[in-house]
């Protein structure tokens, strides 16, 4: 399982959603699936080690610029896009998750 292939199903800047497929995938009993986040910036504003990034200090608070992600065994690929159909979530990967204003 740990080294198993994996297929993505959900790629994008949303953690509302991947927090629905994964609760939708659990429910439903699916094992083997993968999920995360990772940070797409590689540097903060403020230099490589900041903690404190000037930009989350807004009259909107705190920005999410995660990328989150859900992957799944091959052989389940059909079942989980039958089980988000389901519950009436659009699972999409989104190739291009800086968008091209965020490439230096």
């Amino acid at each position: 399982m740990w080294f198993s292939r994996k297929v993505t199903i959900f790629k994008k800047k949303d953690g509302v959603t991947w927090q629905k497929i994964k609760d939708a995938l659990k429910s439903a009993g699916l094992k083997g699936v993968r999920s995360g986040h990772y940070p797409v910036d590689s540097l903060n504003a403020c230099g490589c080690g900041a903690k404190v990034d000037p930009r989350n200090f807004g009259a909107g608070g705190w920005i999410d610029r995660d990328v989150y992600f859900v992957d799944v065994k091959p052989e389940d690929l059909e079942r989980a896009k039958s089980i988000l159909s389901e519950n009436g979530l659009d699972a999409s990967v989104d190739d291009d998750v800086i968008g091209k204003l965020g490439r230096v």
